[in-house]
């Protein structure tokens, strides 16, 4: 069964331009740790015992990393660049945890293009309600033409 949104844009290879960002907003729910740790069989404590996870130096559970990550994910393939974009690497660094409540902004900036392969690098960063970065780095997606 194919899942079909009417929020994805498609912008083509050639209108994309250095400089260019898109962002969406996420605020992360007890339930999104539970959801994702069954998918994903992440059953680490810190993300899913409130007992346990209070003993610890973030005296609460934390979001998983790869949870924050995914968000980025997002806004390639709806976004920017929007539908067929490739995923082909992230480079991630996570610099805060993210906690049940957190309102994060997720944001994707061209910083790069390699015309002849269709390659775009972006910038990727996640930042919390503070202002906070939570989560840096930089991806690169290839945009396939039909």
């Amino acid at each position: 069964m194919a899942y079909q949104s009417t929020l994805v844009s498609s912008l083509p290879y050639e209108t994309i331009r250095i400089g260019d960002s898109g962002s969406i907003t996420k605020t992360i729910t007890d339930e999104d740790l539970i959801q994702f740790a069954k998918l994903t069989g992440d059953v680490n404590p810190i993300h899913v015992d409130d007992k346990y996870a209070k003993t610890t130096q973030f005296q609460g559970r934390i979001a998983h990393g790869m949870l924050v990550a995914s968000y980025i994910s997002t806004i390639l393939g709806t976004k920017l660049p929007g539908k067929d974009t490739i995923y082909l690497s992230q480079h991630i660094q996570f610099k805060k945890p993210v906690k049940i409540g957190d309102t994060l902004t997720i944001t994707a900036t061209v910083i790069q293009k390699r015309d002849d392969k269709k390659i775009i690098t972006l910038k990727t960063e996640v930042t919390n309600q503070q202002r906070e970065v939570v989560l840096t780095g930089t991806a690169n997606v290839m945009k396939i033409e039909k």
